[in-house]
């Protein structure tokens, strides 16, 4: 059936969450909830095929000259862009197709009059590594809308690959706030441990 021929009540959602990636091939509405982390929108439209992915890389000092993909954030990083690609290669696409869109990696802690030099950002880690990432796997960044003040809540839709974004106000991100920060605490913990990163 035509994507646009089901009414819109009809069409399937699914959150993805801090942690979380999923691919479909199915024309549904991907959506999720980002202040530091960063979601990629990733799709094939020969194949038509979908996902998206929600991660915040543990640790990083972004005033290191060291290249993000180096680091052992970026390997994070790297494991969570590749879960979301091999999915996508799993039902049918190829890596010279795909499109990415990427969300996220806002600043939501610092302050518009704050001119201390970021010592620990991870909003800026994020979008270095996304854009890194991208550039070097010669996937296409098509759209983008990365770092700033404020977080986003994103839909991603799979009749035409369109993203819908509404920017969250500071008052509004406390609850994106402690996900987060739960989701960077579970990271660090199963670092420590040696756990592989799809413990969460």
């Amino acid at each position: 059936m035509n994507a646009a021929a089901i009414p819109a009540k009809a069409i399937k959602r699914h959150l993805v969450r801090p942690g979380e990636h999923m691919t479909t091939d199915e024309p549904m509405i991907l959506t999720t909830l980002l202040g530091s982390c960063v979601s990629v929108c990733l799709f094939d439209p020969v194949a038509q095929v979908m996902g998206m992915n929600h991660f915040l890389l543990p640790m990083r000092n972004p005033a290191s000259r060291e290249p993000v993909l180096a680091t052992d954030a970026g390997r994070y990083g790297v494991w969570a862009m590749e879960m979301l690609v091999n999915g996508l290669l799993k039902r049918g696409a190829r890596r010279e197709r795909l499109r990415a869109k990427a969300f996220g990696g806002a600043n939501v802690l610092r302050e518009d009059t704050d001119t201390r030099p970021d010592r620990f950002n991870i909003g800026a880690s994020n979008v270095a590594f996304v854009r890194q990432f991208l550039e070097h796997d010669g996937i296409p960044l098509v759209a983008q809308d990365l770092g700033g003040l404020h977080g986003r809540q994103i839909h991603f839709y799979g009749g035409d690959y369109s993203v819908f974004l509404r920017r969250i106000q500071r008052a509004g991100v406390e609850r994106i706030l402690n996900d987060e920060q739960r989701y960077l605490q579970n990271a660090i913990a199963a670092r420590q441990r040696g756990v592989p990163a799809d413990f969460f």
